[in-house]
């Protein structure tokens, strides 16, 4: 132990404790309740691409360290992805850096183009490690909060451009949008392009749930509009679209100039990961466009029997346009407060949540959303919704 009275943990990350989704874990094994808090799948993905995975493992494609910018088989495939779906082109060479999930590329883009004191403005509310990064890079973090309107969390642009000083170096963009399922219109990031491009910023845009989009909702990559392509990094994940999480395989795609200055902070993160699963994920992204139809029609009947189940008993529900997770509101339910309602529900109904203030600066925004999960098994969330129908009583 050290006798100094300094504090072991740097000032930046002070206000990072132990996260929410470990002490709702810990509570869903400590109950039985069943865990729909944290974002990740209860199957694993095609066994055509674990099989991927077991081959490059035993040819020892992958053992040792990967080339750093990654290997050029998914590099390659994840620009033959940008351009056969978005019709944006890529070198593989040059434009595109496989990184260790999206979490490293968050990390290695903010911690490279964010200087100490530059601001940084995000959608609240927001993925928690977007903040800690930008707090890591010495930045300060500007929340622009998408709030409930007609149904959905919108983005209101004017308080956007107002967001905007001569201190503001980044936008933080993240479409579809964890936790509110919103999925920004053409209007909006129409409206986002063209403030960046006004004010000379760059934009880093999260887009690792672009498989999952719903409805009539379409997915539209910010680098797709003018002026955008080289000023925007763009960054994937094969997690939420493979249902493989573990494997950590995420990547960037930006011009040039802009991989160099990630690829200057990756390389000091992991340097490489997920050597085998590279090789598997470059398989991945080529398959027919009948397994992302089916994947999404998949996840949209999951979707359906959780918001019927949670409208059942009680909440106001938000049914998402994408991702994996329907926000609601308690109000309807008498209470007000998102993180007590969450630490008593695996009691009260044997089922556990995630309070979306967590994912706000200002917490009071946030205080009566709570987060559901809906990629588990269709027989896991029926049960999960006859639970939750004893707090309508």
């Amino acid at each position: 132990m050290t006798s100094s009275a300094r504090p072991l943990l740097n000032r930046r990350l002070a206000e990072f404790g132990t996260t929410i989704f470990a002490e709702m874990s810990a509570l869903a094994v400590a109950t039985g309740a069943i865990n729909l808090g944290q974002g990740f799948p209860d199957t694993d993905g095609p066994e055509e691409l674990r099989e991927a995975a077991v081959r490059a493992l035993r040819e020892g494609r992958g053992n040792q360290y990967p080339p750093g910018p990654g290997v050029p088989e998914l590099r390659t495939a994840v620009a033959e992805h940008q351009l056969r779906r978005y019709g944006l082109s890529y070198d593989p060479d040059t434009e595109v850096l496989v990184t260790a999930g999206a979490t490293e590329a968050i990390a290695a883009a903010l911690l490279a183009l964010v200087e100490p004191g530059d601001e940084v403005v995000a959608l609240e509310p927001y993925y928690d490690s977007y903040a800690a990064c930008i707090a890591m890079a010495g930045g300060r973090r500007v929340p622009v909060t998408l709030r409930p309107h007609e149904g959905a969390f919108r983005l209101d642009l004017d308080e956007l451009r107002a967001a905007v000083t001569g201190r503001t170096r980044l936008l933080l963009v993240n479409t579809p949008h964890n936790p509110t399922g919103t999925v920004l219109t053409r209007e909006e990031l129409t409206a986002i392009a063209e403030l960046a491009v006004e004010r000379d910023l760059l934009v880093v845009t999260d887009e690792v749930y672009e498989h999952l989009v719903f409805d009539d909702a379409e997915h539209i990559p910010l680098a797709t509009l003018p002026g955008m392509r080289e000023r925007t990094v763009t960054i994937g994940s094969a997690g939420k679209t493979f249902s493989f999480t573990g494997w950590k395989v995420g990547w960037i795609t930006a011009a040039p100039g802009l991989v160099t200055a990630v690829r200057s902070a990756k390389q000091y993160l992991t340097y490489v990961a997920s050597g085998p699963f590279q090789y598997a994920v470059a398989e991945a992204l080529a398959l027919p466009e009948s397994y992302f139809e089916t994947f999404r029609a998949d996840m949209r009947a999951r979707r359906e029997v959780l918001a019927a189940g949670l409208g059942e008993a009680g909440f106001e529900v938000f049914r998402p346009a994408g991702t994996y997770f329907i926000t609601t509101d308690i109000r309807p339910l008498g209470v007000t407060d998102g993180f007590a309602f969450c630490r008593a529900l695996p009691e009260r109904a044997g089922v556990v949540a995630i309070p979306n203030a967590v994912f706000y600066d200002h917490r009071a925004e946030g205080a009566p959303y709570v987060r559901f999960a809906f990629c588990k098994q269709p027989s896991l969330l029926e049960e999960a919704a006859t639970r939750l129908k004893t707090l309508a009583g």
